[in-house]
């Protein structure tokens, strides 16, 4: 096993952070530490727990001016959107606080006369954060406050690309107080995790990522009756009805294929385009796409900057060339894009038509700038088409009607349901998905019942 694990930053091919792989010793002492640690903080109230989680929201959000550049160097998001991913960093840490008292309060049936009844949740004990690194504060903030709040001690594994991001939790709990051993980031490989996970030394596992890694990490769990909870990406589709407000759906739509060079798990990556509007549509699409800048992410002018790692920009180039080579349209020349070169995380935007569901592009989550638009007729067309996917994350119906995409929306199999908009979190409302997108619930109330186990109490007080 290799001693060290470097993030390689997509800009340049440079070494971005070096960082040795925590010892044996190490995650043992960590995990002892959390175990001490947490029965101490499950007795504090909310309220002095929120105190601490709060100060680090604090300490995080003052470290802005150096997370952003190093979130370019690091994952390649461009400079002048680094910014947002605070803020929804702020916004969901802020909003599951906010929340805990009336959440994690014990749950009361109807009055019985001659008892006390009530339901009380516990924290589980330790939670096992494993982050990857396209939305890497987003991500890993969606366990590590709530279980933090609820109770548990929390550890956490970030992604290889994004391990400077683990050192700023690990600060930002630091400057806020934290008591020593309630948070612990350790830099491990994918071999010492899956042994944390068998070994049982966390009771929650909290992972994002790919299909194949929630396999694993299911695999390791498996027999030693533990939580686990998956969020394993999408092929997320979009349906663009006739009545839909067509320049507000190309907007939201191209924004939401390529924002972040598609690298996101609730990214739009297959389109559906009533036939009415179909012309009109693409059209605009190509006109937009465009107009974007694909480039360096340290430079303020970029718009669309590099894909993680050159394999992932040649995944994509491949489903689109065999797209092609089976008679898919493609309306972009990477010509237009001198910074897309072969052989490197550089990749320009590209939109589709004359797919077909026998095409990767259509079928395999890409995660990458590219999508495919497809004509449709009906609202049943729409629906068959976006149901045929081996993942259910989110699906965004473009209408003016509020009653029609309810109506689409209760037939998808899909975790959450959006009208005219697309690729957002709302933290008032649990995230989950369904199929190959994993299982288990984050944020909202819902997010809390993951984090705790319930526990009755059955009190006679009259005999």
């Amino acid at each position: 096993m290799a001693e060290y694990i470097s993030s390689v930053s997509p800009v340049d091919g440079s070494i971005v952070a070096k960082r040795k792989i925590a010892s044996r010793k190490e995650v043992a002492a960590a995990f002892n530490a959390a175990i001490a640690a947490q029965k101490a903080w499950a007795a504090l109230s909310i309220a002095e727990r929120a105190k601490y989680c709060s100060a680090a929201v604090d300490a995080m959000l003052a470290m802005k001016d150096e997370i952003v550049p190093e979130l370019a160097w690091s994952m390649g998001r461009p400079i002048r959107y680094g910014a947002g991913e605070l803020r929804g960093f702020e916004e969901r840490a802020r909003y599951m606080i906010s929340i805990a008292e009336q959440a994690l309060a014990d749950v009361r049936p109807a009055p019985k006369e001659g008892f006390t009844r009530y339901i009380k949740r516990e924290p589980l004990g330790i939670v096992f954060t494993i982050a990857p690194w396209n939305y890497p504060y987003l991500t890993a903030v969606n366990s590590i406050i709530p279980a933090l709040m609820a109770g548990n001690a929390v550890v956490l594994k970030h992604a290889s690309h994004t391990l400077l991001v683990g050192e700023r939790f690990q600060k930002a709990f630091d400057k806020a107080g934290l008591p020593p051993g309630l948070f612990h980031n350790l830099v491990l490989s994918h071999e010492q995790a899956a042994e944390i996970i068998s070994g049982k030394l966390a009771n929650m596992i909290c992972f994002t990522g790919s299909v194949p890694g929630g396999a694993a990490i299911e695999q390791a769990a498996a027999g030693h009756f533990l939580s686990v909870g998956l969020e394993l990406g999408g092929k997320d589709p979009a349906y663009v009805r006739a009545d839909a407000n067509l320049a507000h759906a190309i907007e939201n739509l191209v924004d939401g294929a390529f924002f972040n060079s598609g690298q996101s798990c609730c990214g739009i990556e297959r389109i559906y385009v009533h036939k009415n509007l179909y012309k009109d549509f693409v059209d605009g699409a190509v006109n937009l796409t465009k107009k974007y800048v694909l480039g360096s992410p340290l430079d303020e002018s970029t718009t669309l900057g590099p894909m993680i790692k050159p394999e992932a920009a040649s995944f994509v180039r491949k489903q689109i060339a065999a797209a092609v080579k089976a008679g898919a349209k493609a309306h972009i020349d990477p010509k237009l894009f001198p910074a897309d070169k072969k052989a490197t995380p550089y990749l320009a935007p590209q939109l589709l038509t004359n797919v077909n569901h026998q095409m990767s592009v259509m079928l395999d989550e890409s995660f990458g700038p590219v999508v495919g638009i497809m004509k449709v007729s009906s609202d049943e067309e729409a629906i068959e088409l976006m149901n045929d996917s081996e993942f259910g994350l989110t699906a965004a119906i473009w209408t003016s009607d509020a009653g029609a995409a309810t109506h689409i929306g209760n037939q998808l199999e899909t975790g959450t349901v959006f009208m005219n908009r697309c690729d957002y979190l709302d933290p008032a409302l649990t995230w989950t998905g369904v199929k190959n997108t994993g299982r288990g619930a984050t944020l909202s109330s819902l997010g809390y019942e993951a984090l705790t186990r319930p526990k009755s109490f059955h009190l006679r007080t009259t005999l």
